[in-house]
């Protein structure tokens, strides 16, 4: 299920990127960025009161660089739109990926934000220069 997720994440992530690139030309980036994300804010409260089995109680307990999530949401959402505005999708979501597993991969191997070190071997510097030169070839023009 967790391929499944995240190979839903992925498409839906690409689309959305898209639509609000598109949706930014028609009515400004910061003006749609608001709608993305006060549509996304709408969504969750609902799914929140039809879902939902916590409450806020716990916010004062956690971690504080845990609630910097919703900021860089707004971060994601700009560059996103700025990136796909600048490059094709395909080079710009290509380029996003790359940037994800690389931060991921550093997360890993330190251990940071609470997650399991994993180690970062040479096989991963192999994929991550073969995902570069992934988007070099794409970006050339032949």
């Amino acid at each position: 299920m967790g391929f499944l997720f995240s190979i839903l994440a992925g498409a839906a992530m690409s689309v959305q990127g898209v639509l609000n690139t598109r949706l930014s030309e028609k009515i400004g980036l910061y003006e749609s960025n608001a709608w993305v994300q006060g549509t996304a804010f709408a969504l969750s409260l609902l799914a929140m009161w039809i879902w939902g089995k916590g409450g806020f109680k716990g916010l004062g307990q956690v971690p504080k660089v845990y609630l910097l999530g919703g900021a860089l949401g707004l971060v994601i959402t700009l560059t996103v739109m700025l990136g796909i505005g600048k490059l094709s999708p395909t080079v710009a979501i290509s380029t996003i990926l790359i940037a994800q597993l690389l931060v991921a991969a550093i997360i890993d191997a330190f251990g940071w934000l609470g997650a399991e070190k994993v180690a970062f071997h040479w096989n991963k510097f192999v994929a991550m220069a073969l995902m570069i030169g992934g988007v070099i070839l794409f970006k050339l023009k032949l």
